[in-house]
């Protein structure tokens, strides 16, 4: 490869190398949640004229009769609500459940009620040490965690991508010694990195800073998670779109998550902000780390499973997704179920359209969802579960042994269950 004739066309290439090689410089942490897809909403119920009834589909029970309406009656007074605790209140109830060797307490119980008030979440002792025993799991209750051997990850990263893209070192190496806005080039402040936070601040710069940075490499940014929640970025991003960021903003959504208060707030309103009727808080751990309501996903994918006689991958991923969308590309799951149409009366449409909604509480609620229960409880002769531990393999740079969602799971809720034997009466 020829090297650029102009001081203007080598200053381009290497801005449009480095985007390129550092793009695959992912520093995702084992528990990044995988972001929840921007789905429809549930189709419109449509009217449908009378109809006689038809004998239903094999495996499936009878018809239930018609309901009989009772007379309305006047509704019973709702019971009273206890009040929401005071801020003071909210604070100390936060601190007693902290672990002893946390410093700051009080400015790590402050934020961590703060986003419980925002959200409007209970600030149960369950919920509480939910949030407490993810924090405790993720950094140790550090606000910026430090990433060991961060430099000779991200060094390692660098040297494999050029390879792949066969680009010449020289390019490489001349885009490194170019001086960022603190003073140190790039190749130094790698060579000193520590954190997500220290990373993703490197990248802001170089996006800001090199000629058409903005347009060359925006969109690499190759941190994906951070915070003392290792809370996905792209969640967070989605996270203000659908409710109002509750705190003053220092830029970008991205940077807020790097704060404590930020990513605390976003943390746990991907952990508790969403109904999730599990008998365990073990299977709401799962989610954090898999997606929402992948533990109820896995269990239809294992009544499927069982319906078909085939094998499914168990990982609560009923579609495949491209961009955050469904992809039109059929999934395991998918196939699976259009063996069993005749089975279950539904259309390929109608299937179609209701796993669309299996990053919501709505899928819970839809015929595809209830009939695949009702023909697998049926040929089973007992109610199969509506929950199981989603099977996937935790894959980074940063993991150095075999880790999977049932290894942080089971790890966070060892710590739910020693922090609710905390002494709640400790002062904050």
């Amino acid at each position: 490869m020829k090297a650029p004739r102009t001081a203007g066309a080598l200053r381009i290439g290497i801005a449009a190398g480095l985007g390129v090689l550092l793009s695959a410089c992912a520093t995702t942490g084992p528990v990044e949640s995988r972001r929840s897809p921007s789905l429809p909403d549930s189709p419109p119920v449509q009217t449908q004229p009378r109809q006689q009834p038809s004998a239903p589909a094999p495996g499936l029970p009878p018809p239930l009769p018609p309901a009989v309406v009772a007379p309305p009656t006047t509704p019973a007074r709702p019971a009273p609500q206890p009040a929401y605790p005071s801020e003071r209140e909210g604070r100390a109830r936060v601190a007693g459940f902290l672990p002893p060797q946390v410093r700051d307490r009080d400015g790590w119980a402050a934020d961590i009620f703060s986003a419980f008030a925002a959200l409007k979440i209970p600030p149960t002792p369950d919920n509480i040490c939910a949030a407490v025993a993810v924090i405790e799991q993720e950094s140790t209750f550090q606000a910026d965690p430090v990433v060991p051997g961060l430099p000779q990850i991200v060094w390692k990263e660098i040297d494999v991508r050029r390879e792949r893209l066969h680009l010449p070192r020289l390019l490489v190496d001349a885009a490194m010694l170019k001086t960022s806005p603190d003073g140190r080039s790039y190749k130094a402040r790698i060579d000193a990195l520590r954190t997500e936070k220290e990373m993703n601040a490197l990248f802001e710069d170089m996006i800001s800073e090199l000629p058409n940075g903005k347009a060359l490499l925006g969109g690499y940014n190759p941190v994906r998670t951070g915070g003392p929640m290792q809370v996905s970025v792209a969640f967070a991003e989605e996270q203000v779109r659908e409710k109002a960021y509750p705190y003053p903003r220092r830029g970008s959504v991205r940077n807020e998550v790097f704060t404590r208060r930020g990513g605390l707030y976003f943390g746990i309103a991907i952990l508790l902000d969403y109904p999730a009727p599990y008998s365990r808080p073990l299977y709401r751990f799962a989610d954090f780390n898999a997606g929402r309501y992948s533990s109820r996903n896995v269990a239809f994918q294992a009544a499927v499973a069982q319906l078909g006689g085939r094998s499914l991958t168990l990982d609560g991923d009923l579609l495949r997704y491209q961009g955050g969308q469904p992809s039109d590309e059929p999934s395991a799951t998918f196939s699976a179920l259009l063996e069993l149409v005749p089975r279950l009366g539904l259309s390929p449409a109608e299937i179609k359209r209701d796993l669309r909604l299996e990053k919501s509480a709505a899928f819970a609620q839809t015929s595809l969802y209830s009939r695949v229960f009702a023909a697998a409880d049926a040929r089973a002769g007992s109610r199969q579960p509506r929950e199981a531990m989603p099977r996937i393999d935790l894959k980074s740079p940063k993991i150095q042994r075999k880790l999977t969602t049932a290894w942080f799971a089971e790890r966070v809720d060892s710590r739910h269950r020693t922090c609710l034997g905390r002494d709640r009466s400790a002062s904050p």
